[in-house]
């Protein structure tokens, strides 16, 4: 794998972005954003204080998971389809 390759790897899996600037970023609200926290449909990154920051795999991972409920899939669901692609 070419080290550019690499660093964009790294970069993608980082977490950079705050629980508001991620809300903002995939279009949904901050409590929505904890909600798919607590239900396993997204596992950001925690500080040393423990606060949520997001990558931008993790905000892929939301709009795929919007986009899904939009398609009138339930979370249970959504989680298994999760599960069944990583």
């Amino acid at each position: 794998m070419s080290e550019e390759k690499k660093q964009q790897e790294l970069d993608d899996d980082a977490g950079l972005y705050v629980i508001s600037v991620a809300a903002e970023l995939s279009g949904l609200h901050p409590q929505t954003l904890r909600q798919y926290d607590r239900l396993g449909l997204v596992s950001p990154s925690r500080t040393t204080g423990r606060n949520r920051r997001y990558s931008l795999r993790d905000i892929a991972s939301l709009r795929m998971v919007q986009r899904l409920v939009g398609e009138g899939i339930n979370h249970a669901g959504i989680k298994r389809i999760i599960e069944l692609e990583t």
